[in-house]
């Protein structure tokens, strides 16, 4: 990433900036998330501990999309023959890296954006998110900033004021600040949202139902295991669902256990409501009814997975560039992709087929690549394995190449990250970190010093 020369806003001292201007989906399938989040840019004065973004002009490319964005802070100034020429090397770049059958009209007529909110909303607008649709994630957003600063007395009033919003979105919402807070090392935002949601799940009409369903599913593990301890069979599993409380505790063994209601499952079921009367045979016709279009939608749903998996895997395939095409799919590949790809390596070895033997191999070879840890991370696991001073050395010493400053940076980060939690489980890792990096930093200024 290059760095820029700037000044402070504040302090005007000079400070040095990680800039990015292109945003090439294609290139770094990464490239949508960090613009959407809006942290890139930034700059951090040493100084006088002011943050903030850097104006500059900036490109955002997503082929798949034929989106073509462009934007030019108005704080600038600058005429419009000037943004030209600043914006135009970005959108050469983009061009350059496609291939010729790949560049289509939309490149010639980039967008231009006047703010940088447009261009948000335009991005998402491509994945079908609508403007109202990020106005609702707004108005959540200000409510749970509005929720965490009132008294636990005046929750009650606001959530029946304000149930229609607290909808099940908005506590997806509220789940999804708790992880990032969490993964961020912020524990203590994310305890104070996770205080929040437990307060406002018995408030509210969504918040109950949510904690019924969780009640429930956890019931139906707990009986399904009880049931396992001496051989979960079709009549016990039977049993289960027939004695099923509510709709809620009946999804949730269904889902669990659909793989046991098969033919037989359903031939016992039937041989129950021969053998009823009544009021229990209607309930039990009716209860056959409602497992076959549960079931139904099961295997429906597992089925729709299965063929967009299928129709990914093609696509892949089918690229010029198979590695390339992998790397940028990644977010899109999961487990049932990964078992999908396995069976078709076993058919296309039986089948004899070389050519695409090959590209599935470069597909599984992508991958394992990109899951691996960075060599980085298997030098730190080696440190702080390590016994003492002694063996640290010569580990460092059979690998001088990978003690970089952006290594010692990595490390330096960690000791501070396990500092911070200054939990009594983190005390032994944070001690053989501090080893770690204390071995490495000698070793970095003694190879420094022979230069």
């Amino acid at each position: 990433m290059p760095q820029t020369r700037t000044t402070c806003p504040r302090c005007r001292q000079p400070v040095m900036v990680d800039v990015t201007q292109l945003f090439d989906v294609n290139a770094d399938p990464q490239a949508k998330q960090r613009i959407l989040s809006g942290n890139f840019n930034i700059i951090h004065c040493p100084s006088c501990g002011y943050e903030g973004s850097l104006a500059t002009p900036l490109v955002y490319h997503d082929a798949e999309k034929e989106l073509l964005l462009t934007y030019f802070p108005p704080e600038l100034g600058m005429p419009i023959n000037e943004q030209e020429r600043l914006i135009g090397p970005l959108i050469n770049q983009v061009v350059n890296k496609l291939p010729p059958e790949k560049r289509k009209g939309y490149l010639f007529r980039p967008q231009n954006m006047l703010t940088m909110q447009t261009m948000v909303e335009r991005i998402l607008e491509g994945d079908g998110i609508t403007r109202e649709m990020i106005q609702a994630q707004q108005q959540r957003l200000n409510l749970i900033q509005r929720l965490m600063t009132v008294k636990d007395d005046e929750l009650p009033e606001i959530a029946k004021q304000e149930d229609a919003l607290l909808d099940e979105s908005f506590f997806a919402l509220l789940s999804r600040l708790i992880e990032a807070s969490a993964a961020g090392g912020d524990e203590n935002s994310a305890n104070q949202l996770a205080a929040l949601q437990q307060k406002l799940l018995p408030l509210t009409n969504t918040g109950k139902r949510l904690q019924e369903q969780v009640t429930e599913t956890q019931e139906a593990v707990k009986s399904l295991q009880e049931a396992s301890k001496k051989g979960l069979t079709r009549e016990k599993l039977l049993d289960l669902i027939i004695k099923a409380p509510n709709e809620t505790r009946l999804n949730a063994l269904v889902g669990m256990a659909r793989g046991g209601m098969d033919y037989s499952f359903f031939d016992l079921l039937s041989q129950r409501i021969d053998k009823a009367k009544d009021e229990e045979k209607t309930r039990l016709l009716a209860l056959r009814e409602r497992l076959l279009h549960l079931t139904h939608e099961i295997d429906q749903e597992v089925q729709n997975q299965v063929s967009q998996a299928h129709q990914l895997l093609e696509e892949i395939l089918k690229a010029e560039n198979v590695e390339e095409a992998t790397l940028q799919k990644i977010p899109e590949i999961n487990d049932l992709f990964l078992e999908i790809i396995k069976s078709d390596l076993e058919e296309t070895r039986k089948k004899g087929d070389l050519e695409r033997l090959k590209k599935l191999q470069q597909v599984m070879s992508t991958l394992q690549k990109a899951s691996a840890p960075p060599p980085e991370y298997a030098l730190i696991e080696e440190l702080i394995s390590a016994p003492d001073d002694e063996q640290r050395q010569k580990i460092l010493e059979n690998r001088p190449d990978q003690v970089t400053p952006e290594f010692m940076d990595m490390l330096n980060n960690l000791v501070a990250q396990t500092q911070n939690q200054a939990r009594d489980a983190d005390q032994e890792l944070n001690g053989q970190l501090e080893a770690a990096y204390r071995s490495a930093l000698r070793f970095s200024m003694q190879a420094n010093m022979k230069k």
